[in-house]
């Protein structure tokens, strides 16, 4: 099963990105995400790996997942190891006027398991398309409300006046 949902942020894509890259922030905006742990020595980049798990139901499901794209200011993708097959990307584009459009791709299925793993995939699918909808929307809430901060520090910062 595929789903692929955007949004627009209102903030530029080095602060989308340092969000994004930074594996800590990920149980604050992912809905429905239970376990983000670093399970490689490397902490962020091209292969590092997290173990995974997202709530669907009253069942957490996932595995160990590894870093497989990372270009910086444009795509993070990952790939399953272990666990449910699954592939996640995050995508950066700029819209211009400050703007970004984030677009966060997921795919899932459960390999080998025929018409049942079809019709689970199928029941699943409304609530893990909820947990993207509700990802993108709060990872928006918090970039820009990091983005409003950063910029009322600047504005409380004295002048320093040069003689």
């Amino acid at each position: 099963m595929r789903i692929n949902e955007s949004v627009a942020i209102s903030a530029p894509r080095q602060m989308i990105w340092d969000y994004l890259a930074e594996p800590g922030n990920y149980l604050h905006f992912m809905s429905g995400v239970t376990r983000w742990e670093v399970a490689s020595e490397q902490r962020s980049g091209l292969g590092a790996r997290y173990r995974m798990l997202m709530r669907v139901g009253s069942a957490e499901v996932g595995g160990l997942i590894e870093m497989v794209e990372w270009v910086p200011e444009r795509d993070i993708a990952w790939s399953s190891v272990t666990g449910i097959d699954q592939r996640g990307r995050w995508r950066l584009r700029e819209e211009g006027d400050g703007r970004t459009r984030v677009e966060f791709r997921f795919a899932y299925g459960v390999a080998g398991a025929g018409i049942p793993g079809y019709v689970a995939e199928v029941i699943a699918s409304r609530t893990i398309r909820g947990h993207v909808r509700r990802s993108l929307h709060q990872l928006k809430r918090q970039v820009e409300h990091e983005r409003l901060r950063a910029e009322a520090a600047r504005r409380r910062r004295p002048e320093t006046a040069t003689p």
